[in-house]
């Protein structure tokens, strides 16, 4: 953690909503004209897309049928972790772009499924914000959140996940529904590993559940919508937090336990901007006294 160098993380896994999440976050910075420099866990994986079919294969033919993203071993976690605490003790550090498909091939200039080059993230800015799958891990050999000094867990449901993360492969990555289903069970041992224990080191979750039956997310047409969903969002340490202006600002709310507040889906956005401009500018506020 940094009072000079503030640090927010959002953690998540492969559709969980984690853009979605920083969307809120930059309207709140825009808003309170705060300053951020962005990095993407996407970057840090340790393979290109060629690279990652290459080795997975090689994976299993070893008889690994896990090896995923997931997992620390195709991901450069240790250089996550520097740049974590390089970021923190100076104010710069450096990452780079994972190009995702075409569109960003255009505007990046390289082909999808490589990376652009490390480049210094810009001088001055109020702080570093991640979004990814690795915001919070800590492992044997690493310990990223231990130099967040706010973390977000974003994190639906399984089934509702599935079907987000299905939707968004299908019909915007162009994957079948075999190949993105086969990805989901190859992922599962690293999930449970590396994944869910990092949202018991989140400052706050945000965790959307439907109302209508997920049961069977292979067969779902359609992702459930905001207002088919409850959002619990649970604090880790509730001190400090007003819960009543809440249960006042945000109609239909309701407290489930000392540390959660329940909300309709449809009120998440605003919930986000209630509850993290707070805990942004408290950030901000106190590095601005130390400059």
């Amino acid at each position: 953690m940094s009072i000079a160098h503030p640090i927010i993380s959002v953690t998540g896994s492969s559709g969980a909503g984690t853009t979605s999440v920083r969307h809120t976050f930059e309207q709140i910075f825009r808003r309170e004209g705060i300053n951020a420099a962005y990095i993407e866990g996407d970057a840090f994986h340790a393979y290109d897309r060629a690279g990652m079919k290459r080795v997975m294969q090689e994976e299993s033919d070893k008889g690994n049928n896990h090896f995923s993203h997931f997992g620390p071993t195709a991901n450069l976690l240790e250089r996550l972790e520097a740049t974590f605490h390089e970021f923190g003790e100076t104010g710069r550090t450096t990452t780079r772009h994972y190009i995702h498909d075409a569109s960003e091939a255009e505007c990046y200039g390289s082909e999808p499924g490589t990376f652009t080059d490390w480049e210094e993230t810009p001088a001055g800015v109020d702080l570093l914000f991640y979004e990814g799958l690795h915001g919070a891990v800590v492992t044997d050999d690493v310990n990223i959140a231990q130099y967040a000094d706010l973390t977000i867990g974003v994190t639906p449901v399984i089934n509702l996940e599935w079907i987000q993360k299905l939707h968004r492969d299908r019909f915007q990555r162009g994957y079948t529904q075999d190949t993105i289903m086969n990805t989901i069970l190859r992922r599962m041992p690293d999930y449970i590993n590396y994944i869910c224990p990092q949202f018991s080191e989140t400052s706050v979750n945000f965790q959307r559940i439907p109302t209508v039956d997920t049961s069977n997310p292979a067969i779902a047409e359609w992702i459930p919508t905001a207002d088919e969903s409850m959002v619990v969002i649970r604090f880790a340490n509730p001190h400090g937090i007003n819960f009543s202006y809440l249960l006042t600002m945000i109609p239909d709310s309701f407290m489930s336990r000392a540390n959660s507040i329940v909300i309709p889906g449809g009120k998440q956005d605003l919930a986000m901007q209630l509850v993290l401009t707070p805990l942004i500018m408290k950030l901000v506020e106190r590095k601005r006294r130390v400059a």
